[in-house]
């Protein structure tokens, strides 16, 4: 299936040819396995390449990666938009094949969710578009590789089914691993940026429950009073089911017709970063991260104001999470001690530990649950939280600092590896499984031009102003095998 950005013309393979192919170049990416009356042939039907033009050189063994790929134990099974779209990749100049997906128990890892990409449905930017006048002397800084052939990609969600750990993806405690594909991308060298991916979580409608004893609504959940007002916004569309829209009217989601910063999409995200990356030699772009209550962390939410993102605040540099803490209006804290102490060195990354006093304490970082329930308050809580305060960043300050503090232990304004692990207990719960949003419940994808400046939010957020591809997520359901061998390390 071509993409719908994709005007160059095709090319079909006949099966005979494919199979042929497989034989006499199988040894260059892989083995493409014989074809047998008892094995699994290749699909000639979803082979398709893209015509390279003049002056870049084609994948002379196209046929055979594509076959290779088509049969591979991790790709055989799944389900057919995203298996031509890895297919494709397959067919183009690469470094590597797609990702191939090791188990990481002794049953195979499990597809249940996928996001195919492309560079369409945003606001063109410098880094996808050329703008007369601006960019149209320079190559693209990302997009317009391998002369001109669209940029494409596809993400792959694969749960982990371990022993004592859930095999369900609704579930906060599953452990999920995410494989990204993209061609091409530019190798970004001489520079201080790489790529970033991000999953989206749209924010929607919180249902009706009754007040805390504080007056305060209990997490997750809105007063009547907030409701009602919620649902005489614009048209009506603020009621539970729907996703909450900034004027109340239809959710209207980033499109190539938007305009910054007068002209946006009316929704509310919430995004997750999978890390930043570079590309191969030959502009194709291969990522993995892992997905749990571990890494399910998002950016300090104070920092949107920061980036240029927010309408009516244009406070570039004025905010920075450099040294942890609950925000502007909450608790600063000692660079010495919360900074990047060179008598302390410490791997921030360090969630996990026998020993408590050596999990991390300076993280930057909250659960994304937590970041939800924050919105709630900016958002949704319109008669219960600062009824009288209407200024955005205002109360996003206030709501950041306060819901920080419900889990924060030793409050000192930042949420510890220990204080927000999962099992540990906070605010009155049991345990914090209440404060991360599931795999499944991240609607959306986007992947940016990555920016070192210090600053974690999203580049101007929320506008696409730094975007180069998005799509939204297909729902594999049952979940379908998709691994190939055993990965060396089970951890």
């Amino acid at each position: 299936m071509l993409s719908r950005q994709n005007a160059s013309p095709v090319r079909k393979l006949s099966l005979a040819a494919v199979v042929a192919a497989a034989v006499v170049f199988g040894g260059a990416s892989g083995r493409a396995g014989e074809a047998t009356a008892a094995s699994p042939r290749a699909d000639a039907s979803i082979f398709r390449t893209d015509v390279i033009p003049a002056p870049c050189h084609p994948n002379p063994h196209a046929q055979a990666d594509m076959a290779t790929l088509d049969l591979r134990g991790d790709i055989r099974l799944i389900p057919r938009p995203l298996k031509e779209r890895l297919v494709r990749l397959a067919g183009r100049p690469h470094t590597f094949l797609p990702t191939q997906t090791f188990a990481e128990a002794d049953r195979p890892s499990l597809l249940f969710q996928y996001y195919l990409l492309d560079t369409q449905g945003f606001e063109p930017n410098v880094f996808t578009s050329i703008f007369p006048g601006v960019n149209d002397a320079v190559m693209l800084t990302a997009t317009g590789g391998v002369c001109g052939i669209p940029t494409i990609g596809a993400v792959r969600l694969a749960l982990e089914p371990k022993p004592d750990l859930p095999t369900d993806p609704n579930d906060v405690r599953a452990f999920i691993d995410i494989f990204t594909d993209i061609d091409p991308l530019f190798v970004i060298n001489n520079e201080s940026g790489w790529y970033e991916g991000w999953m989206i979580h749209d924010l929607s409608v919180a249902p009706v429950g009754p007040a805390r004893s504080d007056g305060h609504a209990r997490f997750g959940m809105l007063l009547q009073q907030d409701a009602d007002m919620l649902r005489a916004m614009g048209t009506g569309n603020n009621v539970l089911g729907h996703f909450f829209t900034s004027d109340g009217r239809s959710p209207r989601f980033p499109s190539a017709s938007d305009h910054f910063p007068d002209i946006q999409g009316n929704t509310v995200p919430i995004f997750l970063s999978m890390g930043a990356y570079n590309a191969m030699q030959q502009s194709d772009v291969h990522s993995y991260w892992e997905f749990n209550y571990t890494t399910n962390w998002v950016f300090p939410l104070y920092e949107l104001p920061a980036t240029g993102g927010i309408p009516g605040t244009f406070e570039i540099g004025r905010i920075s999470s450099l040294v942890p803490g609950s925000g502007p209006t909450g608790i600063s804290n000692n660079p010495a001690i919360y900074g990047d102490n060179p008598s302390l060195p410490r791997d921030p990354d360090k969630f996990d530990g026998d020993d408590d006093a050596q999990r991390e304490f300076r993280n930057r970082f909250i659960p994304s649950g937590l970041a939800h329930e924050i919105y709630l308050d900016v958002y949704e809580r319109l008669a219960s939280f600062e009824p009288d305060n209407v200024v955005f960043s205002h109360r996003l300050f206030d709501a950041y600092a306060i819901e920080v503090d419900r889990v924060d232990q030793n409050r000192d304004g930042v949420i510890s590896a220990v204080e927000g692990d999962v099992d540990s207990a906070s605010d009155g719960f049991a345990d914090n499984a209440r404060l991360f949003l599931p795999a499944t419940s991240f609607n959306r994808f986007a992947v940016t031009r990555e920016i070192n400046d210090g600053t974690l939010a999203p580049r101007f957020a929320p506008s696409q102003r730094a975007w180069l591809l998005t799509g939204s997520a297909t729902q594999v359901s049952p979940a379908v095998p998709a691994s190939q061998g055993r990965d060396g390390d089970d951890r």
